[in-house]
């Protein structure tokens, strides 16, 4: 690129959008919106075209030195990179799904979705960590509005909720930052994830770090907030706080606590494994018995993150590639479903399941892509879950086949509850009038739904297109975990070094950090 800012350029337009949009009508707002959300999209294609593949690790650079301790500094790589690019695809989607729901305050609303793309971006992109706590943290408030304002009758406590805990979350995280700060001398994010910080303070590190990641995935038993938010959130906050803000959690983890702190990653690998296993068997049974829509996807998207964090935490390169994927794929398909369901609750008003029953009849077109979305959350070969999940569960069967074997129920009861939802909502009889006299997708939902459909095939079918720029990233980090990786009860992998933590120095001074690499 030449060194144009393209970064900055992404981070500007939808703030210079933002505050056009509080200055408009309802109808201008709107547009702006669109337009804005649209130009960041085709710059986030330019900036997926332009990354070089088996080049430099940190591309498309900017840095600019603020004041002491502080930088502006911007930087992507693979997995940064499909992180803005899943972010961008789905905000002009949001967008059209508050085209006619949203009819108070339209301007605010719209700048509030705006802002909330441009933190977005800036979590992904930035490379100092002070920077990276402001856009992590500024991103609360927007969502915090939407489901504050724009939510449902329940939304002023779901919005409370929301907002303390992954606050309260993030407060040790800062205090561990300034540690790390003055204990390395630096702000820069690439040069601290190959900082070698002393075992016992990763201890302290890890725990506060997790803290905030774990709220924010949101791991079990501090997903509360999630069901509660999704609920009274409009469609659209809810397509993006699955699609894009929890995604926040995981990309914590893959940049921060793995890389950071290795040897407290491997120390506290069973507690979230333990952790992941009971979210999805839990989670999962809870989703059976749901009579509101929404919910009983919010629960499936707490299951569907125990398997993202199984994977990081597997340390082996088919783990973390397919929680990377899993973080995609969960974008594109929690996000779709959300969707799906405002289409039917702009109609009929309500989310109760019972309400509905034999839409194929009436509304095929839904139905079908209905069934596309839930055959992929399912994990039907051919879709984006399918590819997931499998990477997935393989990386972790080379640690632990119990823990593969637990986390595989997943699928199953998966398979329950998403069916048993499709067929309670697609087949049947008609019993609801009103249910039957709706009519089938509009030309706008038409326009939301085949990009979800087409890039869920795409991945599905040729997932190398988003592997590949990852890869190397992912390579390196596992080459950073090597030495720490933990040894399960499976065959370990041909060449995966399966060596304790530490080791002796000869002086008899206690544990001295293994070299990277599993080399001692």
């Amino acid at each position: 690129m030449g060194g144009f800012p393209i970064l900055s350029l992404m981070l500007l337009v939808p703030l210079v959008g933002a505050i056009a949009c509080l200055f408009l009508d309802a109808k201008p707002a709107r547009t702006v919106a669109l337009v804005a959300t649209l130009i960041d999209f085709v710059l986030g294609v330019i900036l997926w075209a332009n990354y070089d593949i088996g080049g430099a690790q940190w591309q498309f650079t900017e840095r600019t030195e603020l004041f002491a301790g502080f930088s502006y500094a911007l930087g992507i790589d693979g997995i940064a990179l499909m992180l803005i690019v899943l972010s961008v695809f789905l905000m002009p989607i949001c967008i059209g799904a508050s085209w006619i729901s949203v009819t108070k305050r339209v301007g605010e609303y719209m700048a509030a979705f705006l802002l909330m793309e441009m933190l977005m971006i800036g979590v992904f992109a930035a490379q100092d960590l002070f920077l990276f706590y402001i856009f992590f943290e500024a991103g609360l408030i927007p969502m915090y509005l939407i489901i504050g304002i724009w939510g449902g009758d329940n939304r002023i406590y779901a919005s409370y909720k929301f907002f303390l805990y992954t606050l309260l979350g993030s407060v040790l995280m800062l205090i561990a930052m300034l540690w790390m700060v003055n204990e390395a001398g630096t702000t820069d994010i690439p040069t601290l994830m190959v900082t070698d910080f002393a075992p016992a303070a990763q201890t302290w590190l890890w725990l506060a770090f997790f803290a905030s990641f774990a709220v924010k995935m949101p791991m079990w038993p501090v997903h509360t907030w999630l069901p509660d938010a999704h609920v009274q959130a409009p469609t659209a906050g809810s397509v993006i706080l699955a699609g894009v803000l929890l995604k926040m959690g995981g990309y914590g983890f893959i940049r921060f606590s793995l890389p950071m702190f290795p040897e407290a990653s491997a120390q506290f690998a069973w507690l979230v494994y333990w952790l992941s296993m009971i979210a999805v068997v839990v989670t999962s049974l809870i989703a059976l018995v749901q009579h509101d829509m929404k919910k009983l996807i919010a629960y499936s998207s707490v299951a569907h993150m125990a398997i993202v964090t199984v994977g990081l935490f597997a340390f082996n390169p088919q783990g973390l590639e397919g929680s990377m994927i899993m973080m995609l794929s969960h974008g594109l398909v929690s996000g779709a479903l959300f969707l799906a369901v405002g289409v039917i609750y702009d109609r009929l008003h309500t989310r109760e399941i019972s309400r509905y029953g034999g839409l194929s009849i009436n509304m095929p077109r839904y139905a079908l892509f209905f069934l596309l979305f839930t055959m992929a959350s399912i994990g039907l070969p051919g879709t984006s879950g399918f590819v997931a999940e499998f990477l997935s569960l393989a990386g972790i069967y080379q640690v632990s086949s119990w823990v593969a074997l637990i986390c595989t129920t997943g699928i199953i009861l998966g398979a329950a509850y998403m069916l048993y939802l499709y067929r309670r909502v697609a087949f049947g009889e008609q019993v609801n009038a009103d249910a039957a006299a709706m009519g089938d997708l509009t030309m706008r939902e038409y326009a939301m739904m085949i990009p979800l459909a087409l890039a869920v095939l795409w991945m599905g079918i040729y997932p190398e297109s988003f592997l590949a720029p990852m890869r190397a990233d992912i390579q390196a980090l596992d080459a950073r975990l090597a030495h720490a990786a933990p040894q399960g009860d499976a065959r370990p992998t041909a060449g995966k070094p399966q060596a304790a933590v530490h080791t002796v120095s000869e002086e008899g001074h206690g544990p001295t950090p293994a070299a990277p690499g599993g080399a001692h």
